[in-house]
């Protein structure tokens, strides 16, 4: 079977993988190419500027470097996979059973358990 995303130019494969990571978070956000683009363009990064401003009301719940950090490696989960794969990312687990923690807390990370992350939580 031929995949339509494989000859897409190396831009729309990094824009699909984002797409398929905010799936693969419980995230309901879809990156067109003008979007894209338009995000590409800013000097603090796709993912940053996009939670800054389209979804700045996570940044009451979450530390934006968190938010990018999830983000940023699903988007490289799901590339590698489309890459070796040659075909769409495979689901994953849903993230809404599942805890997250930011990368900079782990080696300090206590007893205590991290707040559990669910899409609806998104939205408080």
């Amino acid at each position: 079977m031929h995949n339509a995303l494989l000859d897409n130019a190396p831009a729309d494969q990094a824009r699909h993988a984002y797409n398929a990571a905010f799936e693969e978070l419980g995230l309901t956000w879809h990156w067109d190419a003008a979007t894209y683009a338009r995000l590409q363009a800013s000097t603090h990064g796709a993912v940053r500027t996009y939670l800054e401003t389209e979804q700045s009301h996570l940044l009451r719940a979450y530390e934006a470097d968190f938010l990018v950090e999830a983000i940023e490696a699903a988007k490289a989960r799901c590339h590698a996979s489309m890459a070796t794969n040659r075909v769409s990312p495979v689901p994953y687990a849903s993230w809404a059973n599942h805890s997250l923690t930011p990368a900079s807390n782990r080696a300090t990370q206590n007893t205590t358990p991290a707040p559990r992350f669910t899409p609806s939580a998104l939205y408080t």
